[in-house]
């Protein structure tokens, strides 16, 4: 009999998920480093995702990118869940164990740092208060991820408030709410601010928020890439702030999960950014 080397297999889960470019990304660091693996796009119902994860291992994948509605649902499925992924309340990066457990991690705050400080190298977020928009998932792991950089403050503004005074009580007092109506006040001496809402993507409403108070000081992160320059990030590009869009985070919150998987750290260059966009 002949010895043949199993094939890695790794892709990524939620419903729908025709959208997504991860299997771009991943089949472009594939091929980039010559490794023999593949990296598939699967639409899983939430009715069959115990199933298919229990299966997933034995049919040779290593592990799974985890996307919507499956976020949340995959701790309670996992066996080892990481501090941060618990912090945040979502795994985005299951790793199949070769003792037959499931890991689940989330790196969406690596990869908002990591975007932050590669596009804009002069940002120091510890120097004063972060203005954070929107208070979903991502906004979850966009506060822990600040907090965590030094940030002295986080200040969080949603259309309904409930949402961001559940961060607060989550995070604690260094987290302060400010009404939807007010949104522009909490832009006074930021030297961070980041709309992780919806708004500003490509069929939905635009991002409206004053900006008087803005500092061109300031680093402004959009973690919409749909379009990839959004009315919000050109309006603080007038300000004369230095402007981050959100495909940088995409790409670096990909590079550990692919680690894990296949072995090799990959680089995020603009290579990797014209794949993507290409695609």
């Amino acid at each position: 009999m002949t010895d043949h080397p199993r094939i890695p297999l790794a892709g990524v889960i939620g419903s729908p998920i025709a959208h997504s470019k991860s299997p771009l990304l991943h089949g472009h660091w594939l091929k980039t480093y010559g490794i023999a693996g593949y990296y598939i796009p699967m639409d899983v119902a939430q009715a069959d995702l115990k199933e298919v994860l229990h299966a997933l291992p034995r049919a040779g994948f290593v592990g799974l990118n985890v996307t919507i509605p499956h976020k949340e649902t995959v701790l309670a499925l996992a066996d080892i869940v990481t501090d941060r992924a618990a912090l945040i309340g979502a795994a985005n990066t299951l790793i199949f164990r070769a003792d037959g457990k499931i890991h689940a991690d989330n790196t969406d705050g690596h990869g908002f740092i990591a975007n932050l400080r590669q596009n804009a190298p002069k940002w120091r977020p510890a120097a004063g208060p972060a203005a954070v928009i929107g208070a979903g998932g991502a906004a979850r792991a966009v506060v822990t991820a600040l907090l965590d950089a030094g940030a002295p403050e986080v200040r969080i503004t949603n259309r309904t408030r409930a949402r961001a005074d559940v961060l607060r009580s989550e995070f604690g007092a260094r987290v302060v709410v400010y009404d939807w109506v007010q949104a522009g006040n909490m832009l006074e001496d930021a030297v961070t601010v980041v709309n992780t809402s919806s708004l500003g993507m490509v069929g939905k409403p635009d991002l409206r928020l004053p900006l008087d108070a803005l500092s061109p000081d300031a680093v402004v992160n959009d973690l919409v890439y749909t379009p990839l320059r959004t009315a919000f990030l050109d309006a603080a590009a007038d300000i004369g702030c230095v402007t981050v869009d959100g495909l940088g985070m995409l790409l670096h919150q990909a590079a550990p999960g692919f680690e894990r998987w296949f072995g090799k750290r990959p680089e995020v260059d603009q290579k990797t950014r014209d794949a993507v966009l290409k695609g």
